[in-house]
């Protein structure tokens, strides 16, 4: 019964969030959407899930803080509440630092990789999915009024970050996290040009990595070491990681390619080259620890002590969900031409 009225809510307060123009209905949206996920990382009663609860709310309660002052300041020189009517500088600049916390983009994402790592399997895909829905929604209806400079920064930044950061890591929640943070940067990166590219870039990275996260939850699979015996579970599923993982690196023809594409066509098309160039080389940091995986998969044999071929202890059926997204996702990019953006 709890869980439903926890969905219940975390959807009711991005639809807040989304529908509404007066900044305190705003507010009140992400705070029940904050309120509502909240026992779903501290669902499994360990220290590690009690940390990453207190960590996620200290860090989005700052943030709510952070958007209450900006909304605030602005009103106390504007005179109107509304969220469109952004006109002062400072309110802005506390309003974008406050949204890229939220969405855990480089340099407020201390907290994002601990808050995954210590949620379960699907509170910690809600995270890296639905919780960025709001955010990104508020920068796209106050992009008029964002600093170009700021987000472009924040996002090269995020890129170079998500990179570094998950080239050394093992444990899978954290260097999806990590992921997810350079996506964020791609996001927030063309937020200030074109945004109609970054939601739509936004959009395909959920589309990918929901079966990813479906995949580790129905295999138990957290780390490197039991992404190497995936195929004694499932071969299918351990060849379709491997693709999904692949897309989400950008590597061509995959779909993940496409909308990084679109991203540095806009860029070049702008005369920011050198931005352009250096997003490039940032992600080929990425596609470093998703080749490493990609290479544990499927090309390497590990040790393992168990004699049978297979183990007999097997799902019958896989989510409805990951079954639909995963060739969504593999095969998208024949219909993106079609896509009016």
């Amino acid at each position: 019964m709890m869980a439903p009225l926890m969905m219940t809510s975390v959807i009711l307060g991005t639809a807040m969030v989304i529908t509404s123009h007066h900044w305190l209905m705003i507010w009140v949206g992400l705070e029940i959407n904050v309120l509502a996920i909240l026992p779903m990382i501290s669902k499994p009663k360990t220290t590690r899930a009690t940390e990453a609860t207190t960590k996620y709310f200290l860090t989005q309660a700052t943030a709510s803080i952070m958007i209450l002052m900006a909304s605030t300041t602005n009103a106390w020189q504007t005179g109107m509440w509304d969220m469109t009517q952004i006109n002062n500088q400072y309110s802005s600049t506390i309003l974008t630092l406050a949204l890229t916390m939220k969405m855990g983009a480089a340099p407020l994402h201390f907290w994002y990789p601990e808050v995954m790592q210590g949620s379960p399997m699907k509170t910690a895909l809600l995270i890296s999915s639905w919780q960025k829905i709001a955010p990104t929604a508020l920068l796209y209806m106050t992009m008029n009024k964002s600093q170009t400079t700021i987000l472009l920064s924040l996002g090269i930044a995020s890129m170079l970050i998500g990179g570094l950061g998950g080239i050394n890591q093992t444990q899978l929640r954290k260097m999806m996290a990590y992921s997810s943070i350079s996506n964020t940067g791609w996001t927030i990166m063309i937020m200030a040009i074109y945004p109609s590219i970054a939601l739509f870039n936004l959009l395909t990275y959920i589309i990918m990595i929901i079966p990813v996260f479906l995949m580790m939850a129905s295999t138990s699979t957290k780390t490197l070491q039991n992404i190497s015996t995936m195929w004694t579970t499932s071969p299918t599923l351990s060849y379709l990681m491997t693709l999904l993982m692949l897309s989400t690196s950008s590597l061509p023809p995959l779909t993940g390619f496409m909308p990084k594409l679109m991203v540095l066509n806009e860029l070049i098309e702008q005369e920011l080259t050198a931005l352009a160039t250096m997003s490039t080389f940032v992600s080929l940091i990425n596609l470093m620890f998703y080749m490493r995986m990609a290479y544990i998969s499927t090309m390497l044999t590990p040790p393992t002590t168990s004699t049978a071929t297979m183990k007999w202890r097997q799902k019958p059926t896989q989510p409805i969900m990951m079954t639909i997204l995963a060739p969504t996702a593999l095969t998208s990019l024949l219909i993106i031409p079609a896509i009016p953006i």
